[in-house]
C-alpha cells in the first residue's frame, strides 16, 4: 500500500467533512473506497463520490491503485 497519507489529507478535506465521514472516524483513509464509497456494503457517503459517482474517478483512488 503506497504511502501515509490518508484520503482525506490527500483531497484536503477540511473538518466539517471529516466529522462526518465514516473513513476518518474508522481511521481508515488509505481504503475509503471499501468503508465511505461504493465498494463497501453501506450506501456510499463520501462527498467526492457525490461529485464523481464512482471511486474509479478518484484522484486518491488512482494514486492508491498504481
Amino acid at each position: 500500500m503506497k504511502g501515509k497519507v490518508n484520503c482525506w489529507e490527500f483531497m484536503g478535506c477540511k473538518e466539517d467533512k471529516t466529522k462526518k465521514c465514516p473513513a476518518f472516524i474508522k481511521n481508515a483513509g488509505k481504503v475509503c473506497w471499501l468503508v465511505a464509497g461504493a465498494m463497501g456494503n453501506d450506501k456510499p457517503r463520501c462527498v467526492f463520490f457525490e461529485e464523481l459517482g464512482d471511486c474509479t474517478k478518484c484522484d486518491f483512488y488512482r494514486y492508491m491503485d498504481t
